[in-house]
């Protein structure tokens, strides 16, 4: 069995990623607190990680010491913004000290401005459903950047718009709740996707050498019988409207929704760099009798190891598959986020150097890809399904707030400062993945 290290390219940025109602804590004026109130989740976000208080400053601590050189986090619009006539000033200031602090510690920051949650006032406007959403968000867009500008040098207008629509307009488990709303679902998709476009020109005249991107969840769809050609239609009709569809638009111009296509010839282009999120892909068979479903059932391979809630199955050649579709995009690739739900830390190891590895095997196909940010740094509050699933290096004990690290942080440690997967890490943190990873 050889004994080999896979390097990853110099300047490689390897980090974590957060996202501010997750961790903050104590965001009351914002959609999924109100969600949260009114007993749509399994519990609530209450002080989460406490990151407002100020506790950002021991788990970014921690994150340097470990050998990461960037962290991907977001900024909560309520908090700048809590009325449509009123900006926060002290709620910038406090997103400049973590910016400040980030840099202290050799983080490069990677900021989101929109990652699923909505002001409260935006919402009593009609959300993303109304078209006047395009102009709010690109005012918050130039306060936050005139703000925060000389700290940023790259900016995530949105976090995965085609997991919002899906969860908020057709399962119904998001803020506001609809479900088999797929007309809805798509002009709030067309909404976010003009708004990216007009906030990538506010961002580039106001931040000339900034890098603009949006971030996609990407999840593979594959038909589960080869032979069946049914199969295959729906699965290639569920990859187009939820991979493929807003990336396309940013590349062509053109939204190619059902039942028609809209030209929006001010979004070509419009893209510095896509970030993927891959977490694990579905089988996809044909189900004429649900059409609520687009006439099928999705299921995990039946010998896929699965995460303890069985959320998540276990499929690392999907994030080849990921990066192999991103290029079609021809704009740099970065993943946003990776990692699966264990609390007791016996699959996290398997699951990350082996999704790690198959990045490594896009990178020496000379892929564009430029960074790997693993969910997440610490335990944190996971949108309906509450506190149910662990997915930090570190675990959270809500009631103290104690942190407590778990062995995946070692080994995650063990990749940053090697920039790469050598045999000796693999062989200590994750024996089970020698025989995949060193055959």
């Amino acid at each position: 069995m050889p004994q080999a290290t896979f390097h990853f390219p110099r300047g490689f940025l390897w980090g974590t990623a957060t996202a501010a109602h997750q961790v903050e804590g104590h965001n009351t004026n914002n959609t999924w607190y109100a969600w949260e109130q009114a007993g749509h989740t399994a519990d609530t976000c209450d002080l989460a990680c406490d990151w407002w208080g100020g506790r950002w400053r021991e788990d970014l601590d921690r994150a340097a010491e470990s050998g990461q050189n960037a962290h991907r986090f977001s900024v909560e619009w309520s908090r700048i913004q809590p009325k449509i006539d009123r900006w926060d000033e002290a709620a910038l200031d406090h997103y400049r000290q973590m910016l400040q602090g980030m840099y202290e510690r050799g983080l490069t920051p990677v900021v989101t401005l929109h990652h699923f949650s909505d002001p409260l006032w935006f919402a009593e406007q009609g959300g993303w459903e109304n078209d006047k959403a395009i102009g709010q968000f690109v005012e918050f867009v130039k306060k936050v950047v005139s703000a925060l500008k000389e700290y940023v040098p790259l900016w995530c207008t949105f976090n995965e718009p085609n997991v919002y629509a899906t969860m908020g307009y057709i399962m119904g488990v998001f803020p506001p709740g609809r479900t088999g709303d797929m007309a809805t679902a798509q002009r709030v998709m067309l909404n976010m996707v003009r708004a990216h476009a007009a906030a990538y020109e506010v961002i580039h005249r106001l931040h000339p050498v900034a890098r603009v991107g949006m971030v996609l969840n990407y999840r593979g769809f594959s038909p589960a019988r080869g032979w069946m050609p049914f199969d295959a239609g729906i699965a290639r009709l569920q990859s187009r409207l939820y991979n493929d569809l807003i990336p396309a638009t940013l590349r062509d111009g053109v939204f190619r929704g059902l039942p028609r296509r809209i030209r929006i010839p001010e979004a070509r282009g419009k893209q510095d760099f896509l970030g993927i999120n891959y977490y694990t892909r579905d089988l996809v068979a044909f189900v004429p009798w649900k059409p609520a479903d687009l006439f099928s059932r999705r299921f995990y391979p039946p010998d896929a190891p699965l995460s303890e809630t069985g959320f998540i199955a276990h499929q690392p050649e999907g994030m080849f598959a990921a990066l192999k579709w991103g290029l079609q995009f021809d704009v740099p690739l970065i993943v946003t986020e990776n990692g699966v739900e264990d609390s007791q830390d016996t699959l996290r190891p398997r699951y990350l150097v082996e999704h790690v590895h198959q990045v490594w095997r896009a990178v020496n196909f000379n892929w564009p890809v430029k960074g790997y940010f693993h969910w997440t740094l610490v335990d944190n509050f996971e949108w309906e399904r509450g506190w149910q699933q662990r997915f930090g290096l570190w675990a959270l004990e809500r009631e103290t707030q104690a942190r407590r690290k778990r062995p995946s942080a070692d080994l995650y440690a063990a990749i940053c400062r090697e920039n790469g997967i050598s045999y000796a890490m693999v062989e200590r943190y994750a024996p089970d993945a020698l025989a995949a990873l060193f055959p």
